[in-house]
């Protein structure tokens, strides 16, 4: 990162909403208020554009210099858009990147949004100054996954879908946030379940810290006590703001 910069944009796009605000990149936190605007209807790229155009409009940065990143709930390779969460199916295979720097007129780093939380958290978060291999996860609808080693990013891990063996759906059916609200279950037997998944991860990767994110790591006291792990397992810090932060961070590398 320039010395000089010490500030960028992020925006991060999901399926319901999009956000953006205005970064301190020495301290990780936003100088801006967090602004936010409903994901249009269907999530199509000219429709999205034009509510990022917005959000940029109201944090007064339309016209700025600043560095900007987008994150977004897809693969995301050379700038393309291999997959669609919650949006068109109009994003597979798209080249997104040039698509937005195109429509407004600027440079930007476009990356997947759960490797920007990823990047959030160890250079701010509940990950910083931790050696070794982080693998962050959120716990939403489904489940996204960062993986940084000694803070460099392996992007564009899916291991929400890893195959449970024997069973007709993947890890992020049976594990996510989403599964215990389907089917009411308990802190307890959503732990369970948790368990499972975080220990097939640690057999797989021998990761040195778990990071959980998503919405209902501000619950973590219900649910993180009940799981044995060897390995350590920490609740994220910058929740809702990770993908602004770590678009904004990547954006000014």
């Amino acid at each position: 990162m320039a010395a000089e910069t010490t500030r960028a944009v992020g925006v991060d796009i999901g399926g319901t909403g999009i956000k953006g605000g205005i970064v301190d990149l020495r301290e990780g936190r936003l100088l801006s208020e967090r602004i936010k605007v409903a994901t249009p209807t269907g999530a199509k790229p000219a429709d999205v554009l034009a509510a990022v155009k917005e959000v940029l409009s109201t944090l007064d940065v339309a016209e700025e210099r600043m560095p900007l990143g987008v994150a977004f709930p897809a693969i995301v390779k050379n700038g393309r858009t291999l997959s669609a969460a919650n949006v068109a199916e109009d994003w597979v295979g798209f080249e997104a990147e040039k698509f937005f720097e195109d429509g407004l007129g600027r440079d930007i780093h476009f990356a997947n949004d759960a490797d920007v939380a990823g990047i959030a958290e160890v250079r701010y978060g509940a990950a910083q100054g931790r050696d070794g291999l982080v693998l962050l996860t959120t716990l939403g609808t489904g489940i996204g996954t960062a993986m940084i080693h000694n803070g460099i990013l392996v992007p564009n891990t899916e291991l929400g879908h890893l195959q449970r063996a024997g069973h007709k759906h993947d890890a992020e059916h049976y594990t996510a946030y989403s599964a215990m609200e389907r089917e009411s279950l308990s802190w307890k037997k959503w732990a369970a379940r948790l368990q499972w998944y975080y220990e097939h991860l640690q057999f797989l990767f021998s990761p040195d810290l778990f990071v959980v994110g998503g919405g209902v790591s501000k619950h973590a006291d219900e649910f993180l006590p009940l799981l044995e792990l060897d390995t350590p397992i920490l609740p994220a810090v910058h929740r809702n703001n990770a993908g602004i932060i770590g678009a904004a961070a990547l954006a000014a590398d």
